[in-house]
């Protein structure tokens, strides 16, 4: 596959507080330098761009020498926190904002989706929003006569297609608002957190819709979410920013993993006292553990480790309790649940205690969650990630170091035998 969009070095420098230079004469100038005589932009001097002056402490670089290479018919996944630099790069890409070093080159038509409703005028139906939204995102009126049917039949509002869209529920509107989007043909889409919002059923079906985008149009595809199971399910290369910069380049779900455990403390023990725990009138959590039971005098906990969570809580009335642990991936995947049977226990303190073999989980990053619940497991509380911790990687007797498929990885009897 060739190269189609080409990213070469570039950054971007904002100055806070102020817009222009306070003076029309000297934006005129600005402007005349830069775009007619292709000058350098002296308003940029050279002390500003290395950051050498504290008289520009009032500038941010919201991207800094960022470079990479996205390939024809790829999907590409920006992740990183608040404020390292994804919607700059989106915005950039999109042509809405130019960088201040650096080169883009692409091939083909780029559409972005930067804001889902983008030219949804609320005083008008459903189907007028169509054509106006439709053609604010390049969409030609015979190209929108052509798919109209297909996309009111994706958004799953037909009854409702001639209702004003101010009478629309929040679903509905992001559900017509993405059907126009999804309905593009660019050589190049953009979106922009597009799966933040909508009901499961909705985000199930956008993820669907990118997916045969790509796949069965060979269209690219560069999309930025902070739900890390879409970016793991949807993109084959994923771009860590940080701070402005490419921290990480490469396989999904290397650089998710990476991403996630650099932003995750581990945590193998936390205890309160009776007033400060955690709980309510009937149970206040006093203690939660992880034991390693390590094989050999170290601190690493690989593949091999058997894991053993214990736990105190302060029981106020006698009743009928049971315990529910649960093992969570960092993408919130859950591995398992286990439930205790139901059990008179009369008031004062109750420690729970269970034990993970070890050759089960896979090497990544995990939490637990841990919940008490009634005769009828019902919730009475739960304590939400209150466990971290990493598996490390073991290998014996195989060449074989890619990573292993799943997040487990159980040594259960397998063999081959001669006939």
């Amino acid at each position: 596959m060739s190269v189609i969009v080409e990213v070469n070095n570039i950054s971007k420098l904002f100055r806070l507080g102020t817009f222009g230079s306070s003076s029309l004469r000297q934006d005129v100038s600005r402007w005349w330098n830069k775009a007619v005589l292709n000058k350098e932009d002296a308003f940029f001097q050279k002390n500003v761009m290395d950051g050498q002056d504290a008289l520009y402490k009032n500038y941010l670089w919201a991207l800094k020498g960022v470079s990479f290479n996205i390939t024809e018919g790829e999907v590409v996944g920006i992740i990183g926190r608040n404020g390292a630099g994804k919607s700059t790069l989106l915005k950039i890409l999109s042509r809405i904002i130019a960088p201040t070093e650096g080169t883009i080159k692409g091939k083909g038509k780029i559409s972005s989706l930067l804001e889902v409703g983008t030219g949804f005028h609320a005083d008008l139906t459903g189907r007028e929003n169509i054509f106006i939204s439709g053609n604010m995102l390049g969409m030609k009126k015979l190209e929108i006569l052509k798919k109209f049917d297909e996309i009111v039949e994706f958004s799953g509002i037909e009854d409702f297609i001639d209702t004003p869209v101010k009478r629309y529920s929040s679903g509905m509107y992001v559900r017509l608002a993405f059907a126009v989007a999804a309905h593009l043909e660019p050589d190049i889409l953009i979106v922009d957190e597009v799966l933040a919002v909508g009901d499961a059923e909705f985000q199930k079906k956008s993820l669907g819709k990118m997916k045969d985008v790509s796949r069965n149009k060979g269209r690219t595809i560069i999309f930025v979410s902070h739900n890390m199971q879409a970016i793991n399910n949807l993109c084959q290369k994923a771009i860590w920013l940080k701070d402005g910069r490419v921290k990480a380049n490469g396989d999904t779900q290397t650089v998710v993993n990476d991403y996630l455990s650099a932003h995750q403390q581990k945590l193998w023990k936390q205890e309160w006292s009776i007033n400060d725990a955690p709980g309510n009138e009937l149970i206040k959590i006093l203690s939660v553990e992880l034991l390693p039971n390590f094989m050999e005098a170290s601190d690493v906990i690989d593949t091999r480790v058997s894991l053993t969570v214990r736990f105190r809580f302060s029981n106020s009335v006698t009743t009928k309790l049971a315990a529910s642990l649960c093992l969570y991936t960092l993408s919130e995947e859950c591995i398992f649940d286990i439930v205790t049977k139901p059990f008179i226990h009369d008031k004062g303190v109750i420690t729970g205690e269970c034990t993970i073999p070890g050759n089960f989980l896979n090497d990544g990053s995990y939490y637990f969650s841990i919940a008490l619940l009634n005769e009828s497991l019902n919730t009475l509380f739960i304590l939400p990630e209150c466990l971290h911790f990493d598996v490390e990687d073991y290998r014996e007797g195989t060449s074989y170091f890619g990573k292993w498929n799943g997040y487990v990885r159980p040594s259960f009897p397998f063999v081959l035998t001669g006939s």
